[in-house]
């Protein structure tokens, strides 16, 4: 999936607006930090104030153009966090909210590995057990039935892909793969949606948009209008909506 850069940047914010504390588990003096999954880089630019050398990757496109034009004396790349070419030379890598969107949890984190230096760091927030789940839950629900309505049989959903494991299920995962793991913390954090009563089908239409491409416009108005009308109750404050995000926070130390 490609992004609606500047969408996210206008709608979407609070993702990087909620990982700034999370800079402030790196160091100082950091001499090569990467900033992986590094979106249009509005958390990469307090990065270089923590390393001498910082890299932004991300696989998007258009997240890597837009985080050019925000910081174009920053060094990005467009790049599969899988295919990370640095061997043993990076003193910490960064990563917010984007550890999810990897299916190969194996891979990536033997490359993680491959090229921390000993004693180096990585540093993230991700999704963690059950995050989003009455949203996916709801989501999946009206998306069949809206591929019923247009007589399409069941589909796969995209977005039953992202990886959200529990603190402990991580933490054993990094530990197969030389980490040691200082702190592993899994937490509720529900996060309003910018937009009003518009704001929960603009975040669909970004974070389930792989899913969406599937059906045709008028079958996604009725999605939207689905979701609505299920989560109201227990996800609308009145004036905005809530989404019930659980995020895991980790800090671990190559071996």
């Amino acid at each position: 999936m490609d992004w609606n850069a500047g969408l996210y940047d206008q709608q979407h914010d609070f993702v990087a607006a909620y990982g700034e504390n999370l800079l402030g588990l790196l160091p100082d003096g950091l001499g090569f930090a990467v900033d992986l999954g590094c979106g249009t880089g509005a958390l990469t630019g307090p990065l270089t104030a923590r390393a001498a050398r910082v890299v932004g990757i991300d696989a998007s496109p258009h997240m890597i153009a837009q985080a050019r034009l925000r910081l174009p004396q920053v060094e990005f790349m467009v790049m599969d966090a899988c295919d990370m070419p640095w061997s043993g030379s990076v003193d910490a890598i960064f990563s917010n909210a984007a550890l999810h969107w990897i299916e190969d949890q194996e891979r990536l984190t033997a490359t993680m590995a491959r090229v921390l230096r000993p004693g180096g760091l990585l540093v993230c927030e991700f999704g963690a057990r059950g995050n989003i789940g009455r949203l996916r839950a709801a989501f999946a629900a009206a998306f069949q039935a809206a591929l019923a309505g247009e007589g399409l049989g069941p589909a796969y959903l995209n977005s039953e892909r992202f990886y959200f494991p529990s603190a402990a299920e991580y933490a054993a995962l990094l530990a197969r793969h030389g980490f040691s793991v200082r702190q592993a913390e899994e937490y509720d954090r529900p996060t309003p949606l910018k937009g009003g009563n518009e704001g929960l089908a603009s975040w669909m239409g970004q974070f389930f948009a792989q899913d969406l491409d599937c059906v045709p416009p008028a079958a996604q108005e009725k999605i939207f209008a689905a979701v609505a009308d299920a989560l109201r109750a227990s996800l609308w404050d009145g004036g905005q909506w809530i989404a019930d995000y659980r995020r895991l926070r980790v800090v671990a130390v190559k071996h």
